[in-house]
């Protein structure tokens, strides 16, 4: 019996010795892979292709044709099924007040077009060929900026967002105040395949790949070094372009921060069974059990597989239905801003939002028929030739900062992002707000955002 506990003994201290030996190498970091920063990603095979590397101002206006074409569409009587009784947003988009959006979006939106489309020219768009692929983006330089430190920003959205969501902290950003030391300049890019910016013509385009894009769009401006501020895509196309070029990165900040290593994956299983070493008491509700984060992820990332695994079918479908476009979009600006809001007849899409600005959103990935494209980003990076870039094991050794606000789809511990964001100086938790938080509550991302420049002391 001795000699069978002495055994059970020496077996258990070999596990648990095997185990912290496998976690160690589970942790440690690898280089940055070797991606070709001039990869032809444009038509054909590009043999003979030589840059444009002109900063061209861009026009956005669409041809009247276009809108006169979908008012049309929309006079078109809507065939829908009543909802089941009882039943606001829980079964998708509530079809009584699919309705009225509809109404509105062609008696009242379209017909102030020109409006709704001046105020999307308000700040300077320009064009500019990167690897055979023509990027869009808004440049916003700072006015009166004596006594200020002037930094450039890199600022990302992600899907089912565009640069609209932006149009709300750009000002605070660009903006000199008496409270904060710093100003910045703002590059805003639609991502490659997003409303005005070409969609890669190959396949393997991922994040890492924009990630290049985005960088050699900065340098092409004169801005070697530069600050990166995004969420969604927005969060893992600057994660990555941070991990890839940290000679370039200034500092990173995220509203939607993640770390998808192995390590980052047992700290969320352990911290369902351990929180206390893995959070504080008061962020409890920032952290899901793993049970019920599997049941809401289930619940809420049908879309994600559709997209990841056929992206042109489901592309198709929307693109030739502004109906189903629209719906298919605000139905997210639904449940990402808060889950619960699914619970209210509208969705509580105007609690967050007006619809204007929700519908500028839509009228962008109609008017540049991106619907498609935007969605192959899903299928790219959930790819076997992404998932063997490792990417979450390369480490952001630039200053790092996290964003969460309560109701976004999902949240890491500090615990987890220290893993891969190995200097990171700022952590803040905001119980209102949800998952397009510049587009929510752009003076609190702004505070917060400075609060952490301030930090990194740049």
């Amino acid at each position: 019996m001795g000699v069978m506990v002495r055994i059970l003994i020496v077996a258990a201290s070999l596990g648990v010795a095997a185990l912290v030996q496998n976690y160690r190498l589970m942790k440690q970091h690898i280089p940055p892979p070797k991606l070709d920063t001039k990869e032809y990603w444009g038509p054909g095979n590009g043999a003979n292709y030589k840059e444009n590397v002109a900063v061209k101002p861009f026009d956005i206006s669409v041809k009247p044709e276009i809108i006169q074409d979908l008012m049309s569409q929309l006079d078109r009587p809507l065939k829908l099924h009543e909802p089941l009784e009882g039943v606001a947003f829980e079964y998708g988009f509530n079809s009584n007040y699919l309705q009225k959006v509809i109404k509105y979006w062609r008696n009242d939106y379209l017909p102030k077009w020109s409006e709704r489309e001046s105020f999307l020219k308000k700040f300077n768009h320009f064009q500019t060929e990167i690897q055979g692929l023509k990027i869009h983006f808004m440049h916003i330089k700072p006015k009166n900026t004596q006594g200020k430190k002037v930094l450039p920003l890199l600022l990302l959205h992600g899907w089912p967002g565009s640069v609209r969501e932006f149009y709300g902290i750009i000002p605070l950003l660009t903006t000199p105040s008496e409270k904060h030391d710093y100003v910045y300049e703002v590059v805003s890019p639609s991502l490659p395949g997003y409303g005005w910016s070409q969609a890669s013509s190959k396949k393997g385009h991922g994040a890492a790949q924009m990630a290049v894009i985005m960088h050699n769009l900065m340098v092409r401006l004169g801005h070697n070094k530069f600050v990166i501020q995004g969420g969604d895509w927005g969060s893992m196309v600057g994660s990555h372009l941070a991990a890839l070029f940290p000679e370039s990165a200034l500092a990173y900040h995220s509203n939607m921060c993640s770390n998808s290593s192995p390590v980052s994956v047992l700290k969320m299983v352990f911290h369902s069974f351990i929180p206390s070493l893995f959070y504080e008491k008061q962020h409890a509700k920032f952290f899901k059990p793993i049970g019920e984060l599997f049941a809401h992820i289930m619940a809420e990332s049908g879309y994600m597989h559709l997209q990841a695994t056929k992206p042109d079918t489901i592309g198709t479908v929307l693109t030739h239905s502004p109906v189903g476009l629209a719906t298919y979009l605000l139905e997210k600006f639904s449940v990402f801003t808060d889950g619960e809001f699914k619970h209210l007849p509208d969705g509580g899409l105007t609690k967050r939002f007006t619809l204007d600005s929700l519908l500028d959103n839509v009228m962008i990935y109609y008017v540049t028929n991106s619907i498609t494209t935007s969605q192959r980003l899903y299928a790219e990076q959930f790819s076997k030739s992404q998932m063997e870039l490792q990417m979450d094991l390369v480490a952001v050794t630039a200053p790092s900062g996290c964003a969460r606000f309560l109701h976004d789809l999902a949240h890491s511990t500090d615990s987890q992002l220290k893993d891969k964001f190995v200097n990171m100086i700022h952590s803040t938790y905001y119980e209102d707000g949800g998952h397009f938080a510049a587009m929510e509550q752009p003076k609190v991302l702004y505070q917060d955002f400075q609060e952490f420049v301030k930090k990194a002391n740049l």
